[in-house]
């Protein structure tokens, strides 16, 4: 594997990212990180307090330090924030630090899978339904733009989705 030997999983809250990336990380012998965590234990704070506090953009910048700084690192699987890729320098070290993979996941799934989970911000004062779609509108071809692969999570379970991935990056890439 090239690029650092680092894989990086970019897509929406609720897509499996730290799930699955912890699966991964296994199967690979790999490192596994999850930039939020990361960003968590530096600050001490949880991410809805430092979105209260510093705002969206103060995450933001945060959150680019950590992904700079997790990406240069090698063997690592990391699991990014859903808005990571909205800032171009992440999608410029994302692309050039890891194999990309962009999590896709339907918008049903993802209400599903985040509608207990108090700890996303930008759910929890509006409809839930309505802030999704409008983040895919902004979010999805930017994923696409820095993937080097996109794999769907929605009908498999979080073991088959880390052995389809650990089989797509590991396979030779064949000569263009």
């Amino acid at each position: 594997m090239s690029k650092h030997g680092n894989v990086i999983l970019v897509g929406p809250m609720g897509a499996g990212k730290s799930t699955i990336g912890r699966q991964l990380a296994h199967q690979l012998h790999y490192e596994f990180v999850d930039s939020d965590h990361e960003i968590e234990a530096r600050t001490g704070a949880d991410i809805p307090w430092i979105f209260d506090v510093e705002g969206e953009e103060g995450f933001r910048r945060r959150e680019e330090v950590v992904i700079d700084e997790l990406t240069q690192r090698d063997g690592i699987v990391l699991a990014t924030g859903g808005g990571a890729i909205t800032r171009e320098a992440n999608r410029r070290v994302i692309s050039a630090r890891g194999i990309v993979v962009y999590l896709q996941t339907s918008i049903e799934q993802q209400l599903t899978r985040t509608a207990r989970d108090r700890k996303r911000p930008l759910l929890q004062n509006a409809e839930p339904r309505k802030v999704l779609v409008e983040l895919m509108k902004i979010r999805d071809p930017l994923y696409r733009e820095v993937a080097d692969y996109v794999v769907d999570t929605d009908s498999s379970n979080i073991k088959d989705v880390a052995s389809h991935i650990a089989q797509l990056i590991t396979q030779p890439i064949p000569p263009s």
